[in-house]
């Protein structure tokens, strides 16, 4: 019975010993999910190959068009007024090449298997994701000080969050009715008033209230056409507030991305949600204010798409793809990890950017820099993976 209301509230079983104190200035972790697998060659644009050109003549963006960022690699044009500007600041580095092993090409199947970071043979465990482990391995997952360690902003906790450690969840574009009603909430804390969960679920309660009233407001002020309620950039903001304050490792997910048709180029559907995405994450930095010096976003994807464009001038599902890393510890402004030439000879299954650079060992390398982790910690968030130190914090 316990467990099924816990469920509901995005908690967990079981709360750990304190390993590290919440402090203002501990480190933050962002990760944002763009589901749908978004087309990383639109976002990365390898202006330096001739193959991208031939490979997309309805879709590319022209070599004059993209913002250059070194000799290979231009960005999307839209990010001109949100990223650009970071990566100018050295505060947002991107990792092409990046990704799972797993080939399925199926959404959900990689969703899963990157949310789960578990290892690629064997069985998987479902109860267990990765960042629920790291908050495990670092401590946190509760409420101390009224602080909220780890937190989903999704309808329901996601298997990147699922695991034994307490975490809340809050889904940021919900004003309809709660699934919980304020009586069955005091219920459910009542039920916990003597154990040592009563923080975890008081505080879930809080949070959760605390964002609807907020939204409520902001929804009013929509209605005479303020933009700061439209979209991802809505959602950044609170985030941010929330991460500034009381949440140390976050999730969110945003959708939209499985562009099959009519993908467009340097302007057109995709680049419309780059630019979305774009203002969202430099309102999210505007944010955070000087907390963004101790935070560290990290952008990803299932996978990749096609690289040459298809009959519908979009393209289809792939394998490598690109993540952004941004931050203002960020030791940014440069294309990290492994890479190779982009031509015809090098795509993987003749269609595809190869995985170079595996996500649990780029994510590895960065949680060692982040928190300092040793060996038997980071196997603990990514059993069988080794950590691959790419220099990004």
């Amino acid at each position: 019975m316990k467990r099924r209301h816990l469920l509901q509230l995005g908690l967990g079983a079981a709360l750990p010993p304190q390993l590290w104190a919440a402090s203002s200035d501990a480190p933050r972790l962002l990760v944002v999910f763009l589901r749908g697998a978004y087309d990383a060659a639109n976002l990365l644009v390898p202006t330096a190959s001739s193959f991208y050109y031939e490979a997309r003549p309805n879709i590319a963006i022209a070599k004059t068009a993209a913002l250059p960022l070194d000799t290979n690699w231009g960005l999307a044009p839209a990010l001109a007024d949100t990223i650009h500007p970071l990566w100018l600041k050295n505060q947002a580095a991107f990792v092409p090449f990046a990704g799972t092993n797993d080939v399925s090409r199926s959404h959900f199947e990689t969703q899963d298997h990157i949310e789960l970071g578990q290892p690629d043979e064997g069985a998987r465990d479902f109860r267990s994701g990765f960042m629920n482990r790291l908050a495990g391995v670092l401590g946190a997952g509760g409420v101390t000080s009224s602080r909220l360690e780890a937190m989903a902003f999704t309808d329901q906790v996601p298997l990147i969050l699922r695991g034994d450690l307490p975490v809340a969840n809050q889904a940021l574009r919900d004003l309809g009715k709660p699934a919980i009603s304020a009586a069955q909430a005091q219920v459910i804390a009542d039920m916990y008033a003597h154990t040592r969960l009563a923080g975890v679920v008081r505080g879930g309660f809080e949070v959760r209230d605390e964002v609807s009233r907020e939204m409520a407001g902001e929804m009013e002020a929509a209605s005479r056409g303020a933009i700061a309620a439209k979209g991802f950039a809505l959602e950044a903001r609170r985030v941010a507030r929330l991460m500034r304050e009381r949440v140390m490792l976050g999730f969110i997910d945003v959708g939209g991305w499985d562009t099959h048709v009519g993908q467009g180029g340097a302007t057109g559907q995709l680049a419309n949600r780059l630019g979305e995405l774009g203002k969202g994450l430099a309102l999210f930095a505007d944010e955070m204010g000087p907390q963004w010096n101790n935070t560290v976003v990290v952008v990803v994807s299932e996978f990749g798409r096609t690289f040459r464009e298809n009959g519908n001038r979009g393209t289809d599902h792939g394998h490598g793809s690109a993540y952004w890393v941004l931050g203002g510890g960020v030791k940014g402004g440069r294309i990290a990890g492994e890479q190779v030439e982009v031509k015809a000879a090098t795509m993987f299954q003749n269609r595809d950017y190869p995985v170079l650079n595996e996500y649990r060992a780029v994510f590895g390398g960065l949680m060692r820099r982040m928190y300092g982790l040793n060996d038997a910690q980071l196997a603990t968030v990514f059993p069988g993976a080794s950590a691959r130190d790419l220099g990004l914090a």
